[in-house]
């Protein structure tokens, strides 16, 4: 004769009793031992040991006439959904962290393709201003005559005082680095808070919480695997 059958009920009500109670066993703990026996089947099924597991993971909440165990089942069912809904509302607003910083770094990005053209721009008006102001000083210096009508041509066009327009396109170039070092920075420090954010999204859609909805094909074979794990222990 087992040893298990060898002890009376109420010495094993008092074990399990002094499982939850002392040791903290959860459900899972006493889903566990039912699976060992019928004997341990019934006894573990007892409103007592229930209802103290009742109290321990959903206090504050109002009885019912029905059994323990259906009782602890329905709010645990209850709080999965509640968990789940709340995992899903964290996963939206982490998205739309995500969205905000997409937005704000196609935003920079904007600014700075602004920023590099004006450089570019006043380079470039720089650098022509500069050919001028040399053709300016080489009309007082002898040369060919072909080279001398350009030269001419080149500065009696352009239609703004050299010096004034050099010193502000050399404000304008200072100015457009600086900003270009701000908007380079502010683009480094969304990136990360954005690559950041990524990361918490991915660890949060691989929350335990995901696989709560299992399909019909794992149910079928949970439920054979737990099947055949009673009927060995029934053997």
């Amino acid at each position: 004769m087992s040893w298990k059958n060898e002890l009376p009920d109420e010495l094993w009500r008092k074990i399990l009793g002094i499982g939850i109670k002392a040791s903290n066993f959860t459900f899972k703990d006493l889903c566990c031992v039912s699976i060992c026996s019928r004997r341990l089947h019934r006894l573990s099924n007892e409103d007592l040991l229930w209802s103290h597991l009742i109290s321990v993971d959903f206090p504050n909440q109002t009885s019912s006439s029905s059994s323990a165990k259906s009782l602890y089942k329905i709010r645990f069912e209850r709080e999965k959904e509640r968990k789940l809904w709340a995992h899903k509302r964290a996963v939206l607003r982490k998205e739309s962290q995500v969205s905000e910083h997409l937005r704000k770094l196609r935003e920079i990005e904007g600014r700075l393709r602004e920023e590099r053209n004006k450089l570019n721009s006043a380079l470039l008006e720089l650098s022509n201003l500069h050919k001028v102001s040399q053709a300016s000083v080489a009309l007082n210096v002898w040369q060919p005559e072909v080279v001398r009508v350009r030269q001419k041509q080149m500065v009696e066009q352009c239609v703004v005082p050299v010096e004034s327009r050099v010193h502000a396109l050399d404000m304008e170039v200072k100015l457009c680095n600086q900003q270009l070092q701000v908007f380079d920075k502010a683009y480094r420090d969304e990136k990360r808070r954005l690559d950041t954010a990524k990361e918490g999204l991915k660890s949060m859609k691989y929350h335990p919480l995901r696989d709560y909805t299992l399909s019909s094909t794992d149910n079928q074979e949970n439920r054979k695997k737990r099947k055949k794990l009673k009927n060995m222990h029934q053997l």
